[in-house]
């Protein structure tokens, strides 16, 4: 049964024909028949090149029955009076023939690498998120399972103080391992296209004050300072989403930073778009790090404790990728680095204006 595809590729060699002839007919007062029969032959590789073989063969015989028809004498008929055509029309199928087929064995290799590589880069992943939950998990569980079972067995001899600690750390580690688990299924459903984003028009000041009060606990060992200028434009984004890849970037800053560290919003129009910055003064990054540290699974070498499972910048860059922005890291004088996102302008709606009094 021809499929959709097929039906294409056979009306494709038809206008490749039909293009050779019009080549052709203008050609014929002024050239021989050996030019003309050059033009079907390059209509012919063409679609060889482009096609399937059906598709090759059926424009092969095409070009030979129109070439024969309308310039082989006795011209209007099928007829060959010089066999010399014979061995032309011979040459032009094989031709067609020789290159589907490299075509095709070309297309099977590519096809067979591009295999071998989704596959490699699978196990790469695979082995990558292994080797971070194996290392990021086993230490909330261990830290959670020393906690409960002194709880456990010593509670009635501890101190209400102790107590406290040790439960206040079984459930710092239990977040842990939920944010953990959440960023891992959140990267899953990026990646799969199964997350839709749904904009409306919102001020970044707002964006910037719900991130940093959610984070108020998380930052509090940082000065943050906010330099946001008064007349940033309405950016039209998914607030929810674009509050998690800001959120993402704050929360490496304290994770990689030293207390009372200086951590930077900024952000500042450029031409048609937004920028929005992080910036942090630990030391800055390596230049291999500048380029890698929004791959998944990567976590860069910087001062404080290496945790989390490297998914969160490459979720920040996955999100602003779904707003039709770019991420990238530089660093900035006196140690720094600068994480920055850009998000497109667009003309904001007008407001409304309203009815003049009676």
């Amino acid at each position: 049964m021809v499929t959709t595809r097929q039906w294409t590729g056979y009306a494709w060699a038809v206008a490749a024909v039909a293009a050779a002839t019009l080549a052709g007919w203008a050609m014929h007062p002024r050239f021989d028949l050996v030019n003309i029969a050059m033009v079907y032959l390059l209509a012919v590789v063409v679609v060889a090149l482009r096609l399937s073989r059906g598709p090759v063969i059926a424009a092969s015989i095409m070009c030979v029955l129109a070439f024969d028809f309308l310039f082989v004498p006795p011209s209007g008929t099928l007829t060959v009076d010089d066999a010399q055509y014979l061995l032309t029309f011979a040459i032009m199928l094989v031709v067609a023939l020789i290159i589907s087929r490299l075509v095709a064995s070309v297309r099977h290799r590519a096809a067979a690498q591009a295999a071998l590589e989704i596959e490699a880069e699978t196990e790469r992943i695979r082995s990558a998120l292994l080797a971070s939950i194996s290392h990021d998990l086993r230490t909330p569980l261990a830290v959670m399972a020393g906690a409960s079972s002194s709880l456990a067995e010593n509670g009635e001899r501890l101190s209400p103080a102790e107590r406290r600690a040790l439960a206040g750390s079984i459930f710092d580690q239990a977040r842990e391992m939920s944010e953990h688990v959440a960023k891992v299924l959140q990267m899953t459903r990026l990646e799969t296209g199964a997350i839709r984003i749904d904009c409306d028009w919102v001020a970044l000041g707002e964006i910037v004050g719900s991130v940093l009060a959610r984070l108020s606990e998380r930052m509090a060992g940082h000065r943050v300072i906010v330099d946001l200028p008064d007349d940033l434009p309405l950016v039209r984004v998914d607030a929810t989403l674009i509050e998690q890849a800001l959120g993402n970037l704050l929360e490496n800053a304290a994770r990689h930073t030293p207390a009372e560290t200086v951590v930077r919003v900024r952000a500042q129009r450029k031409e048609d778009e937004v920028v929005v910055t992080v910036e942090d003064y630990a030391g800055g990054l390596s230049d291999a790090d500048l380029e890698r540290v929004f791959a998944k699974f990567h976590r860069g070498k910087a001062e404080g404790a290496e945790t989390g499972i490297g998914l969160g910048l490459a979720i920040c860059r996955a999100i602003v990728r779904l707003h039709g922005g770019r991420t990238w890291a530089e660093r900035i004088p006196g140690g720094g680095t600068a994480f920055r996102f850009t998000l497109p302008l667009e003309e904001a709606p007008a407001m409304p204006q309203e009815p003049a009094p009676d």
